[in-house]
C-alpha cells in the first residue's frame, strides 16, 4: 500500500481541498496503476467537511478508525500542540480554548456520523489496546479489511512507540509557532520536500526539545475528563458489543494495567 510521500498527513479533504483532484494526486507519483493507496489523516474523524468530500469523491474509499482511551488521547493531543507551537495554553487553558482537544475523541458522536455518510460495510473500528496487546494480529485485521495480502511484522516493527511521551513544552513559543506557519505555506505549495528536510534537521531538535517539562496534569482534572466522556465511552460499549471498562475512571486504567503485568 502507497502512502503520500514525503508527509504522511496530506490534510487534503479538511484544509487544502480548494486546490484540487490534481494536487491531492501529485502526493501519490510513482504508485503502481491500480495499487492500493492511502493516507494517515488524524484530522479527518472529527471534520464534517472531510467525511462528506471523502463520501463524494470517493465512493470506494475505505475507514479505518483507531481508538485509544479518550483521556489519554487528549493529553497526547495537548502534548503534540503545545510542542509544535499550535497553541500556548496550560493543560487546564487548552480544555476551555480548544474544543478540537475533546472533540477529536467523541469517538461514538462521530462514528455514527461516519456510518451514516459512508455506510458500515466501509467503517473498520480497531483499538490502540488490540494494537499494543498483539500487533501481528492488528495488522491482520487491517490488511484484510482493505485487501492487501498479510505480511509478517519484524521485531522492530512490533515494539511500542510513544511520539508524545519524549516532548516538552518549546524553548520559543513564537520561534516555533513562526516554524510551524512556515511549512504549512510550504506544504500547500507543494515543497513537501522541503519540510521533510527540515523536520530530519538538527535544527528541528531546537524548536521540538530543550523547553521545559510538561508538567503534571492535576488528578483532579484528569477525574473530571474520564466524567465528561463517560457517556461517550459507554455508548461507544453499544456500537461495538465491547467491554471498555478501562477507560472510564483513571482507577480502572491503573487496575488494568496492574492485572496485565
Amino acid at each position: 500500500m502507497r502512502l503520500p510521500k514525503p508527509t504522511k498527513e496530506t490534510r487534503f479533504f479538511d484544509k487544502y481541498f480548494e486546490h484540487g483532484l490534481r494536487w491531492y494526486l501529485a502526493k501519490y507519483e510513482g504508485a503502481a496503476n491500480g495499487a492500493p493507496v492511502g493516507e494517515i489523516a488524524p484530522t479527518y474523524f472529527a471534520s464534517l467537511s472531510a467525511r462528506e468530500r471523502i463520501a463524494l469523491t470517493l465512493p470506494k474509499a475505505k475507514i479505518v478508525c483507531c481508538f485509544r482511551n479518550p483521556v489519554e488521547r487528549v493529553i497526547s493531543l495537548y502534548r503534540l500542540k503545545r510542542a509544535y507551537g499550535m497553541i500556548p495554553w496550560s493543560f487546564e487553558e487548552a480544555l476551555d480554548k480548544d474544543p478540537e482537544l475533546v472533540d477529536t475523541s467523541m469517538y461514538a458522536t462521530h462514528l455514527k456520523s461516519w456510518l451514516e455518510t459512508v455506510g458500515p460495510e466501509r467503517v473498520l473500528v480497531t483499538l490502540y489496546d488490540d494494537l499494543r496487546v498483539d500487533p501481528q494480529s492488528y495488522v491482520d485485521k487491517v490488511a484484510d479489511f482493505i485487501g492487501l495480502r498479510r505480511f509478517t511484522l519484524l521485531p522492530s516493527q512490533s515494539r511500542p512507540i510513544n511520539d508524545s511521551a519524549p516532548l516538552t513544552e518549546p524553548r520559543s513559543y513564537f520561534r516555533t509557532r513562526s516554524a510551524l506557519a512556515l511549512a504549512e505555506k510550504l506544504k500547500a505549495r507543494r515543497l513537501d520536500g522541503v519540510v521533510a528536510l527540515f523536520r530530519n534537521s538538527p535544527l528541528m531538535k531546537l524548536l521540538l526539545s530543550g523547553g521545559p517539562a510538561f508538567r503534571e496534569i492535576s488528578r483532579d482534572v484528569v477525574a473530571r475528563l474520564y466524567e465528561q466522556f463517560r457517556p461517550e465511552v459507554e455508548e461507544l460499549e453499544i456500537l461495538l458489543d465491547r467491554d471498555l471498562s478501562g477507560w472510564k475512571s483513571a482507577n480502572a486504567v491503573a487496575e488494568s494495567v496492574h492485572t496485565a503485568v
